[in-house]
């Protein structure tokens, strides 16, 4: 049963992994009420993965390209994913209020002011028949802002009864942080995570990702490549800053020459490097690190960070998170703040000059 004064929303997003399809449900004011219902994720069909990854690896067409039939598929993906998860979760479409859509990012270069994200607001408010918030990040771009991350304000939220400072990392295809402390909420993409090691999984071994850290674990590191790359001048930029999926692509491919296990624990290493470069940029250094995103389920990654930061680094789940639904959850969080004219990002989040609200409505 709905909790009296909050409002009941699904969030689903893919992320740049686009690994799946992920839909949350809770339940909130849109400030420090949340009350989550669980969720779940569906798999992208393969025939509309390839055709995902063919676009962001053409720049030109991800950026202005005519992909009006290839988001109508994967706003029907969207819709039979939200469909599926309410079911399992025995929940009546009827008593959602509202669906936050973030859809698939293709395209993202807010130096530029553009960003893209494939996902029809009006469609699916059509097929699901309830109303939908969807461009959450074209508001804060438009102004000025990074667009990304969007996280930290539900971040924030969760994180109200939890010792500070804290630092809630995100390892998907690119890693991110919120860094909690008091009023302060910080954030900025910290470089590469999981987007160089899946693509050279699936280049020399025709598999998605390392699983468990295996190949990786094997392999040796080339140090003098992943010094190369962190004088890259994006990791000297203070906060707020974001990424491209594909931004470390052309600057990595040198490890293309090593062998496939020391590709693997090279790109590997450079991400526990680049995120762990952020304490420089901090006011204070946290006193424990919370991770999110399918790199947390890498053995490596998580000794790796926790030997670098020299602090606490463990699964959002010892919070009482649910780190395979916080981004889900997160959209159907600022859906709701959306609808209240409540802001998205901040200046300390995204580098929008004021607080921005956001999202475009589409009634059912």
């Amino acid at each position: 049963m709905q909790v009296t004064g909050m409002i009941r929303a699904v969030g689903a997003i893919s992320g740049t992994s686009m690994d799946a399809i992920d839909v949350a449900v809770l339940e909130s004011d849109g400030l420090s009420r949340v009350h989550t219902l669980g969720g779940g994720a569906m798999p992208y069909p393969p025939a509309l993965r390839a055709k995902l990854q063919a676009v962001i690896a053409d720049p030109a067409r991800a950026e202005a390209g005519n992909l009006d039939s290839l988001e109508a598929e994967v706003t029907d993906a969207f819709a039979v994913a939200i469909r599926t998860v309410l079911t399992q979760r025995g929940l009546d479409p009827a008593t959602v209020d509202l669906v936050g859509l973030h859809g698939q990012t293709v395209f993202h270069r807010p130096e530029r002011r553009i960003t893209r994200q494939l996902g029809n607001g009006a469609q699916l408010a059509q097929a699901l028949g309830r109303p939908v918030v969807n461009r959450f990040r074209h508001a804060d771009v438009a102004a000025g802002g990074q667009g990304a991350p969007l996280v930290p304000l539900y971040h924030a939220a969760l994180a109200a009864p939890l010792d500070k400072p804290v630092v809630v990392l995100n390892l998907g295809g690119v890693a991110n942080i919120s860094y909690l402390d008091g009023e302060t909420v910080l954030a900025c993409d910290t470089g590469p995570a999981s987007a160089l090691i899946d693509d050279a999984m699936m280049h020399h071994f025709g598999e998605p990702y390392d699983r468990d850290g295996r190949v990786a674990s094997r392999g040796t590191i080339d140090r003098q490549l992943v010094a190369g790359w962190l004088e890259h001048p994006f990791f000297a930029q203070p906060l707020p800053k974001s990424l491209d999926r594909n931004d470390f692509h052309r600057l990595t491919r040198a490890a293309r020459g090593l062998a496939p296990a020391d590709e693997i624990a090279t790109l590997s290493a450079f991400t526990i490097a680049a995120t762990s470069a952020i304490t420089h940029h901090l006011p204070k250094p946290a006193q424990q690190w919370l991770v999110t995103g399918g790199g947390r389920h890498n053995p490596v990654f998580m000794r790796g960070f926790a030997e670098t930061l020299g602090v606490p680094v463990e699964p959002v789940e010892t919070a009482g998170w649910d780190g395979d639904l916080l981004e889900a959850e997160c959209f159907a969080y600022l859906a709701i703040r959306s609808r209240l004219g409540l802001p998205l990002s901040l200046p300390g989040t995204t580098g929008v000059p004021v607080p921005m609200p956001g999202g475009d409505f589409w009634p059912a």
